[in-house]
């Protein structure tokens, strides 16, 4: 089951991505938020949602969470 983060610097687009701890495009330790472990990133990304419910877009990074990357 992996481990999960949120990045809390929104992106260009406007999006914040999850990402699994074991990807090569992880965030700066100061914008990574945890969000634990999570049998997909579907899961992953529902926490992040629930967490922050005025952040309208959270979707998964296209290179460690790509079933759950939106653009």
């Amino acid at each position: 089951m992996p481990n999960f983060c949120l990045n809390t610097n929104q992106q260009l687009n406007g999006d914040y991505e999850v990402h699994d701890m074991s990807c090569s495009y992880l965030p700066a330790i100061y914008n990574r938020e945890a969000l634990g472990w999570h049998s997909s990133c579907h899961d992953a990304v529902t926490e992040a949602k629930r967490r922050h419910p005025a952040w309208r877009r959270i979707n998964g990074c296209a290179y460690c969470s790509p079933a759950c990357h939106t653009h």
